[in-house]
C-alpha cells in the first residue's frame, strides 16, 4: 500500500518510466500472431506411414521390400505434399497387429484376406489394387488325365498347400467350401514356399497340390503333369487407407497411384516395384469375396 511518503514527484516519475520499460509495444503484440502463423507454416508436415506386406509362400526378405517401394512413396510424398516413410509388416500377424493399432495411414498387403480383415473392420477402405494381381487363381496340380468331376472323391486323399495363412490357402480352403467339401476332410500338409508344392505330388507323398504360382504351374504342365482344378479369380495385392485419413488425401493418394502409369515419372517408380500399375477396386467383388473366403 503506498503512503503520502512514496507518492511523491520523483517517486510517480521512477514507477512511470519502470512502467514503460516493461511495457511491449503494440506493432509487437499485434505482429505476434503473425509469427506464430509463419512458423505454423514453416514446421514439417506429419509424416504418412506406408505399411508394406510381401506374402509369407515366396522367398523374400524385409531388406528387399523397402527398396522396391521408395520410389512409389516419393511419388506418393509429391502428390500429397507431405513425407511418406515405408514400414515393412514382414509377417502377417505383425500387419494385422498394425492394421488393428491403425499404426500405418496406408497399406500394400499381399494377401487378400488380409486386406479384406482390416476393410471388414471398418478401419480401412480400399484405395488401389495392383494391375496384374486382380485374377490371381489357385489351380491344383495333379497326376490323374481328368478334372476332378466328383468332389466327393477326393475325400481322404493327400492335398499339399503353402502357409495355411498364404492367400493360396485361403482360395484353396474357400474352393473346397465352394464343392461342399471340409479341408479336414483330407490329409492336409503345408509347406512354406509354393515351389516345394510340386514335389510332394510328383513323389507321391499327395494326391493334389495347391499353388497359384504361374512358373510353378507351367513348370509342372511343361513336365508333363495336369491341373485337376482351379479357383475363382481375386485380386491379391491390395492398397488400403485409414478411415482417419480425410476425404481429400485419400482421393489424392488414389489419383496418384492410379496415375503412376501414365508418366515417365510414375512408370520409373513402378519399374523398381516391379509392378506395372495399380487400377480402381470393385467394391462388388470386394463384397462378394468377404464371403466366399469366408472373412
Amino acid at each position: 500500500m503506498y503512503t503520502p511518503a512514496t507518492l511523491r514527484p520523483d517517486n510517480i516519475d521512477v514507477c512511470a518510466a519502470s512502467a514503460r520499460r516493461t511495457r511491449r509495444p503494440r506493432s509487437l503484440l499485434l505482429a505476434a500472431p503473425a509469427a506464430a502463423l509463419l512458423l505454423a507454416a514453416a514446421a514439417p508436415a506429419h509424416a504418412l506411414v506406408i505399411g508394406v506386406t510381401e506374402g509369407v509362400s515366396y522367398q523374400v526378405t524385409e531388406s528387399q521390400i523397402a527398396p522396391r517401394f521408395e520410389p512409389i512413396a516419393e511419388a506418393l510424398s509429391k502428390a500429397l505434399k507431405q513425407p511418406v516413410t515405408i514400414k515393412v509388416l514382414i509377417s502377417y500377424n505383425g500387419a494385422r497387429e498394425a492394421l488393428k493399432e491403425q499404426q500405418v495411414d496406408m497399406a500394400f498387403i499381399h494377401p487378400a484376406h488380409v486386406a479384406l480383415e482390416a476393410i471388414k473392420s471398418g478401419r480401412y477402405q480400399a484405395l488401389a489394387w495392383t494391375g496384374g494381381f486382380t485374377a490371381y487363381k489357385v489351380s491344383l496340380l495333379c497326376k490323374e488325365p481328368q478334372p476332378i468331376s466328383d468332389w466327393k472323391s477326393i475325400v481322404g486323399k493327400g492335398l499339399v498347400m503353402p502357409d495355411p495363412d498364404s492367400i493360396t490357402s485361403v482360395i484353396t480352403r474357400a474352393m473346397l467350401r465352394e464343392q461342399g467339401v471340409q479341408a479336414a476332410s483330407l490329409k492336409l500338409t503345408n509347406t512354406r514356399y509354393q515351389d516345394a508344392v510340386p514335389f510332394y505330388v510328383k513323389n507321391g507323398f499327395a494326391a493334389y497340390g495347391a499353388t497359384a504360382s504361374s512358373g510353378v504351374i507351367k513348370a509342372w504342365k511343361d513336365s508333363g503333369g495336369n491341373v485337376c482344378a482351379e479357383s475363382r479369380a481375386v485380386p491379391i495385392k491390395q492398397w488400403v487407407a485409414s478411415r482417419k485419413l480425410d476425404a481429400a488425401t485419400t482421393a489424392a493418394a488414389r489419383e496418384a497411384l492410379l496415375g503412376l502409369a501414365q508418366s515417365d515419372a510414375g512408370k520409373r517408380a513402378l519399374a523398381t516395384s516391379t509392378y506395372t500399375g495399380f487400377v480402381a477396386p470393385s467394391a462388388e467383388v470386394e463384397a462378394a469375396l468377404l464371403t466366399w473366403l469366408g472373412i
